[in-house]
């Protein structure tokens, strides 16, 4: 795959929105689209299930008694509420399969993806990526219909596609975002699936209570589409590759990045895997995200499951509820990485200060706030307070941890994130488990206090962790196994944050 610079013929939308930010728009759009088309059946499955016929079945009779004998919860408005019969009489561990088989393919693809994305194109990974999530959900009403181990199959195949996406879009940002804008690009791109997950269940809701549940997979897999030829148009794989740009907004990237191709300008060495798992920056990584990963489970998954339990919110309070500290979250992240990237480009702090400033904030926060849901007992609307407050908070983590293995490694940032990720997905599949055994015959607020605390000794263990070991710096081994050679050699070599100080004079000259 060469990466040939062509002659600029134009750019689109180039008056009003830069290049660079189509594409984090469009990646962000790409992420909401996997986020979303992955939550939808979360709320289909409701209308697809005939609970008449799964009561008959039975569910378990001791579970009922341990219902009637737990300690009393919170009074409130919860209420139960009609749910009009689906065809589908899919016992309790056949939903529990096909909600989860989406993490099979998830954790098989992301490593692969990566090397794909690095060696040859993440452009055409993204697209594909999409492209399997959109097949899949279309075919996903005649899979039901045919048999549950087609749905299965159609599950594992979207796990696939959305496995791949992180690390395919950390390879973009390293050819498309300049140093100074980093923070700020990420967060647009990684803040799309907090909004993608809102507007899907939200939508899916609707769709599946007016038009029908195959509506839900017809409408938003359709739409989807539209990205599809956007992103074929719109976006390359790096500045030089793109045509619908000027001149001046692609040296303004290369120039910042310091090569002349936007951080393509040869051929990657083999994943150095030895240096990076003994790289104590890489391990800061690691541990903050697998125990981020944990809290974002727990407030995104489980904690509607505390307001519905144990305060008594009933499904409509639920939604709004659950909801509206996701539009906060984005509007939060754009504002803290907008401020980061402005001071680091003044020089008042360096990358290294603000990817902790911001993992901090991201785990700190929603600790707290979980600290205090543990003694304010049935205080709904205090309760409420602390959960929109705890999760707007997360969303430092895009421009925090998220985004720090483009700065220790560019050129293995999408390598890195497959791994870092990889290991932070189990705590999707972990916490589901561990909040139902906890939980089980005792949906009280002394069982969430358990669960609670846990979360906050993780949240602990990824502060100290980050703060110790985290770094803003290129790595040495991100130039691979390969000698070095001379310290002129080295120096010569243009790194995309230690970037020398003509470029870094060159690239605020141009942004001025």
């Amino acid at each position: 795959m060469g990466d040939q610079a062509v002659p600029v013929k134009g750019n689109v939308l180039g008056s009003l929105v830069p290049a660079r930010y189509i594409l984090a728009v469009l990646g962000s759009v790409a992420m909401a689209i996997i986020y979303g088309l992955k939550v939808n059946l979360s709320v289909a499955m409701v209308a697809m299930l005939n609970h008449s016929a799964l009561a008959h079945h039975g569910g378990p009779q001791e579970m009922k008694e341990e219902h009637v004998n737990a300690e009393p919860v919170c009074q409130g408005s919860n209420s139960t509420e009609a749910v009009e019969d689906g065809p589908f009489i899919w016992s309790e561990p056949v939903q529990g399969i096909i909600l989860s088989c989406y993490f099979w393919g998830y954790l098989v693809s992301q490593i692969p993806g990566a090397r794909v994305a690095e060696s040859f194109s993440a452009r055409w990974v993204m697209f594909f990526s999409v492209l399997i999530n959109v097949v899949c959900t279309l075919l996903t009403p005649v899979s039901a219909k045919l048999h549950y181990v087609a749905m299965i199959v159609m599950r594992i195949g979207e796990g696939i596609g959305g496995g791949v996406t992180f690390p395919a879009m950390h390879v973009m940002l390293a050819s498309w975002a300049p140093p100074n804008e980093r923070s700020v690009m990420s967060a647009i791109v990684y803040a799309g699936t907090a909004l993608g997950t809102v507007i899907s269940m939200l939508m899916a809701g609707v769709l599946a209570g007016t038009l029908g549940w195959e509506s839900v997979f017809y409408v938003m897999g359709g739409l989807s589409c539209l990205w599809m030829v956007l992103w074929l148009w719109l976006v390359q794989d790096s500045p030089n590759q793109q045509a619908l740009m000027s001149q001046e907004e692609r040296d303004l990237i290369t120039t910042s990045l310091g090569c002349s191709s936007g951080g393509h300008s040869e051929p990657k060495a083999p994943v150095p895997w030895r240096k990076v798992f003994t790289s104590g920056p890489f391990y800061g990584i690691l541990i903050a995200h697998i125990c981020n990963n944990w809290g974002w489970y727990m407030l995104l998954i489980e904690l509607p499951f505390y307001m519905k339990q144990v305060l008594q919110f009933n499904i409509k309070e639920n939604a709004v509820v659950t909801a509206i500290p996701f539009l906060t979250m984005w509007f939060f992240s754009m504002a803290l990485s907008k401020t980061l990237d402005a001071l680091r480009s003044r020089g008042k702090i360096t990358t290294t200060i603000a990817r902790k400033t911001a993992t901090f904030i991201a785990s700190a926060v929603p600790m707290c706030c979980l600290l205090a849901l543990c003694f304010i007992g049935c205080q709904r609307g205090l309760a409420v307070a602390l959960m929109t407050i705890g999760i707007t908070a997360i969303g430092g983590m895009f421009c925090g941890l998220l985004s720090n293995h483009i700065d220790i490694a560019p050129n293995y940032a999408g390598t890195l994130m497959a791994i870092t990720n990889s290991a932070a997905t189990l705590s999707g599949i972990i916490v589901p488990i561990f909040v139902g055994q906890i939980t089980h015959g005792n949906q009280t607020i002394g069982a969430w206090r358990v669960i609670f605390y846990v979360t906050i000794v993780l949240y602990v263990v990824e502060i100290i962790a980050y703060l110790l070991l985290a770094s803003g710096e290129e790595q040495p081994w991100n130039k691979g196994d390969k000698p070095t050679g001379s310290v002129e050699a080295v120096e010569a070599e243009a790194t995309p944050l230690n970037t020398k100080e003509s470029p870094k004079q060159n690239y605020n000259s141009q942004e001025q």
